[in-house]
């Protein structure tokens, strides 16, 4: 009890009155008892003290009330961010030079080679194997390696496809390297599809559940894009240009791959497969995780398994209509970006240079279109947004395919790629809010690395196709590719995409 005494002013006479005040002791907050227990650690809080102490927290802190949210991550926060996001976009400008080389090279490889349109087309359809093999083991290797060791795998594939492609240590007497047979290119295609693969599947996962997932994608597969337009670039120059021969473009890429090695594995290195584990149960907090992994275990699942994802419904439904989605989309773009110089040079009769820099357009326009409509797409939804670029990009193809002149087929292609670009971000996107987190590394990455495979698969068709009827069949095969894309996208449920300002 406190008593407090106050003096005020008297009446006329100037005197003083005085007034005693006692006031009681009141539990504001709560009763003894409570206060004690909510003092008292949980086990479902952040963990004993001692798990606390291994994480570097003050284990006389009070722990987090059991109500927190996860704080999402962003690209600069936590700071060990940076260098891995830093990584993910030089990975994949090494993956869009490797995509985009196709095209720039497939004609003087077809020289080199003498090959016909359908045997040169299996350096489309050989990473095929690869992308499979990434699809089905990416998240065993999560759970067994880590990040780290899914990113060193990756670009160490990288490495070793772009020796064998410039000649291998196969030293002749005159100094050159010449590149080696046919049927060991196709192998080597086969090694740098399973890089692709991993590292298409895990730093899309991982990028997906970034704060600001929409642009940070976008941003990601722009960096895709710079590799894409610089690649054909740089081929087109130095074997039209320079008259080099045209394996020795990879010496160029035995570089870019060297660098990613070094990134992938410094910028992930604390992310172990123990580090993975740790993140899963953070997300889903620490009690439930660990009865759910015992329900999996006895089911004789782990959590997250990819199995989950493919059957269990209604994951599955989301999983593999957005997996068919990426597969054509990746197809379309690659048998465009990988066939349009052979269809500008026998089709549209233009020269070599002009019809090299068509690819390079096209793979700008998929550049700045996943940068300047990721940050529109957001805005309109991305349900909505995809609805409407494909019809325009359907639109557009009709223009390249009904009107026969160079320069309008060389602007429209470019176009296309513009609005072609957001469309993988968005399937991510999609993803991650559809599915439960959990499902998120094995869901997302099977769904890119068989998209993924598109590449391999449908520009191998078109060229078999090619082979009988010509290479104009191009566009109409890309306009009915278009259509059941679209009607994969609107199969997907209905979610919450829209972005509030």
């Amino acid at each position: 009890m406190a008593t407090y005494t106050t003096t005020a002013p008297g009446g006329g006479g100037g005197g003083s009155s005085t007034a005693v005040m006692e006031m009681q002791d009141m539990d504001i907050l709560a009763p003894h008892s409570k206060l004690e227990e909510a003092r008292r650690p949980r086990p479902d809080a952040s963990g004993s003290s001692s798990s606390r102490e291994e994480e570097g927290q003050d284990p006389s802190s009070p722990p987090p009330p059991p109500t927190a949210t996860q704080v999402v991550q962003r690209w600069n926060y936590p700071k060990s961010n940076v260098p891995k996001i830093g990584a993910c976009f030089w990975s994949f400008v090494v993956m869009g030079a490797n995509d985009a080389a196709y095209g720039a090279l497939i004609h003087y490889i077809e020289r080199y080679y003498h090959l016909t349109y359908t045997i040169v087309s299996l350096i489309f359809l050989s990473p095929f194997v690869g992308y499979t093999a990434s699809a089905l083991l990416n998240n065993v290797l999560h759970r067994s390696i880590g990040q780290r060791g899914v990113g060193g795998i990756a670009s160490g594939c990288h490495m070793l496809a772009y020796i064998i492609n410039s000649g291998g240590a196969k030293q002749t007497i005159d100094g050159n390297r010449p590149p080696p047979p046919y049927p060991v290119m196709v192998i080597a295609f086969m090694i740098a599809g399973f890089g692709n693969g991993l590292a298409d599947a895990a730093w899309n996962a991982w990028v997906g559940n970034l704060d600001r997932a929409n642009e940070m994608l976008g941003f990601l597969h722009g960096f895709y894009g710079l590799g894409a337009v610089l690649s054909p670039l740089i081929a087109t120059n130095m074997v039209a240009n320079a008259k080099l021969p045209w394996y020795t473009f990879y010496y160029i890429m035995i570089g870019l791959a060297g660098v990613e090695i070094f990134t992938s594995v410094a910028g992930f290195w604390t992310a172990t497969a123990a580090a993975y584990h740790a993140s899963i149960a953070r997300q889903h907090g620490d009690e439930r995780e660990e009865e759910e992994e015992e329900e999996a275990a006895a089911a004789g699942q782990p959590r997250g398994s990819l199995r989950e994802a493919l059957v269990k419904r209604p994951s599955a439904r989301v999983t593999w209509l957005c997996a068919l989605f990426l597969l054509g989309y990746v197809g379309i773009e690659v048998a465009l970006g990988g066939w349009i110089v052979v269809f500008m040079i026998q089709v549209r009769q233009g020269a070599e240079f002009a019809s090299g820099m068509t690819a390079m357009g096209f793979w700008l326009g998929v550049t700045v279109g996943r940068v300047v409509l990721g940050f529109v797409t957001p805005r309109l939804g991305e349900k909505l947004a995809i609805t409407i670029y494909l019809p325009i990009v359907m639109a557009l193809e009709l223009l390249f395919w009904l009107v026969p002149k160079f320069i309008v087929s060389a602007v429209a292609v470019a176009l296309q790629g513009f609005f072609l670009g957001p469309l993988f971000p968005a399937a991510i996107v999609a993803m991650s809010k559809l599915l439960p987190r959990h499902l998120h590394v094995g869901a997302i990455g099977f769904a890119a690395a068989f998209g993924g495979s598109g590449a391999a698969v449908l520009p191998f068709a078109v060229g078999a196709i090619a082979q009988a009827k010509g290479v104009q069949v191009l566009q109409p095969i890309i306009l009915a590719l278009l259509g059941v894309i679209l009607v994969l996208w609107l199969g997907l449920p209905r979610f919450n995409d829209k972005k509030k300002e």
